[in-house]
């Protein structure tokens, strides 16, 4: 079980930054088996709990942080919601919806209310960045849930 929880955890690690890779529920799975293998003596289920949380968390901070990125960068809401909007559609796309769907959303929704395409550009770059930051977020997320993990199986033991 070790081996296979490193792995999922490994494999998890990467998957922060790969779009093709669902880091936190592979992360999360890597973690779960590693408790697994010491019968969850050391990581039980409040941490287990925790951990799942912070798994869930990765979502949300991608989510909205493609969604601020538009709007820092002047994007209207109907920006973000394209934003918004395109990422949920880009997902069924592969790799290039999850990394154009995005900024495509964003461009959309600022040209329906007939700004220049200029504008409409600034808002998808937002919308990259947003995403950038997003993937820091997520992997300082995946570290932090590793950290956590290591500090409750060494503080248990």
């Amino acid at each position: 079980m070790w081996i296979v929880g490193g792995i999922l955890a490994v494999a998890g690690l990467a998957g922060m930054v790969l779009p093709f890779l669902p880091g936190a529920p592979l992360l999360f799975l890597g973690l779960v088996c590693a408790a697994w293998a010491e019968g969850f003596t050391h990581v039980g289920v409040w941490t287990l709990l925790l951990l799942g949380c912070m798994a869930a968390l990765t979502y949300v901070v991608e989510f909205v942080s493609s969604i601020m990125g538009a709007k820092k960068y002047g994007g209207s809401p109907r920006a973000m919601f394209g934003a918004a909007l395109g990422g949920i559609v880009g997902l069924f796309f592969g790799i290039p919806g999850i990394l154009l769907g995005p900024f495509a959303g964003a461009v959309a929704g600022e040209l329906s209310l007939r700004r220049g395409l200029d504008h409409s550009g600034r808002a998808g770059f937002g919308t990259v960045v947003g995403m950038a930051v997003g993937v820091a977020g997520k992997l300082a997320i995946g570290i932090a849930m590793v950290g956590l993990f290591l500090l409750v199986r060494a503080g248990a033991g």
